[in-house]
């Protein structure tokens, strides 16, 4: 079966997009920077995701581009990157700081005078500002002391915003999968198993059926836990009566969807129940918004009121909806300061989030944005609340 991934013409076409970008804005270059945990932007150019090191795209206004790797990436990102021009550049290395006294590395000076940019009072984008580290800002103003640097970031988001059929393809292949992981977590969720066996039961999953990654580091979390937004799965044994969340995802070719539903692990108790179906008729406020003009500041509000009218307003934490793509989660967001329209084939997560005390849940799925509403981008997870049988 063909592999689900983006095509060779899709990342040449997407360097012209930012040129003409680059042109607009008055840059003559735009340096477009990554990690390891937050790889998109550089590989959105290039297709390269860099492990322990980091790694940068350099664009110059006449179109000639270059990727910029730590020195023990150079290979590696030669074998699999679209963009052949690969540069060792000490800004890219890894957290250890090692010096390679041995090896010859280049600066920002060499790859940009080589792309064709010359002198020194230029105006240099940067992409990926909050990836990029304190020592890529510092060797860029070394190098180019008279430049103008700005931030050009709306140069990645409106890119990344719009999906083309290729990268919609990639997502629904990891829904495909995620869904496949949900399922097989379900059926090995009993009372005496631990929040990373089930973790290790998605993995397994996503890998058997083709994912490249997790798309995210996968939750299984249960009881306290669940509150946080933002967590980790622990060695807690699951206990008869506890509410888990599960957020599963699937990697495919950089796309990283998820899936989000609240499972207990036997009956909920009242109060469990009670906040399982709030949050999901919140969700269901925010699908009933959805449509290509609406202003997204105004889906925001709403849902903020929502929980306010219906006496949930301390179990709000964040807004109705966020980007999703390379990231599972990735500008824009949608939050009440949000002045932007919703457009066809922009994507986002519904991600529904409740936090109490003492638990918490979220729904979530992926839709891409139509002129009438929206596409849901895998199977419905709202038509059952799971409560399993023991």
């Amino acid at each position: 079966m063909k592999r689900v991934c983006i095509p060779d013409s899709e990342y040449a076409e997407r360097l012209k997009k930012a040129v003409a970008m680059m042109n607009e804005q008055n840059l003559d270059a735009l340096i477009v920077n990554g990690t390891e945990s937050d790889y998109a932007n550089p590989r959105y150019f290039c297709g390269f995701w860099p492990l322990f090191e980091r790694a940068g795209v350099a664009i110059a206004a006449n179109g000639n581009a270059a990727v910029m790797v730590g020195p023990e990436s150079v290979i590696f990102a030669g074998d699999v990157s679209r963009i052949k021009r690969i540069y060792p550049c000490l800004y890219y290395r890894e957290g250890a700081n090692p010096a390679y006294p041995e090896i010859k590395t280049n600066t920002y000076n060499d790859v940009l005078n080589d792309l064709g940019v010359k002198g020194d009072k230029i105006r240099i984008g940067i992409g990926g500002y909050m990836e990029t580290t304190v020592v890529m800002m510092d060797g860029l103003k070394e190098c180019y002391p008279n430049a103008e640097i700005v931030n050009a970031d709306n140069i990645m988001v409106s890119l990344r915003s719009i999906k083309t059929e290729n990268e919609l393809a990639c997502m629904r292949e990891g829904f495909r999968i995620a869904e496949i992981a949900t399922n097989e977590v379900l059926k090995a969720l009993r009372p005496g198993v631990t929040e990373l066996q089930m973790v290790g039961v998605a993995q397994k999953a996503i890998y058997e059926n083709g994912a490249e990654y997790e798309g995210l580091p996968m939750y299984v979390f249960s009881e306290k836990s669940t509150s946080h937004a933002i967590s980790r799965s622990s060695y807690r044994t699951i206990e008869k009566g506890d509410l888990v969340q599960l957020n599963l995802s699937a990697k495919i070719d950089g796309y990283s969807p998820a899936i989000g539903i609240p499972v207990c692990v036997g009956k909920f108790t009242p109060e469990k129940r009670e906040l399982v179906d709030f949050c999901l008729e919140a969700h269901k406020w925010t699908e009933k918004q959805l449509k290509a003009g609406i202003l997204a500041s105004d889906v925001a509000k709403g849902f903020y009121k929502f929980f306010v009218d219906n006496g949930h307003k301390d179990n709000f934490v964040y807004g109705p909806c966020h980007g999703t793509g390379m990231i599972e989660v990735e500008a824009p967001w949608m939050e009440s300061t949000s002045d932007y329209q919703l457009q066809p084939n922009m994507t986002f997560q519904i991600d529904t989030f409740c936090s109490g005390p003492a638990f918490g849940l979220r729904w979530e799925k992926g839709i891409v944005i139509t002129e009438t509403g929206f596409e849901s981008l895998c199977a419905p997870i709202d038509t059952v609340i799971h409560e399993l049988d023991f």
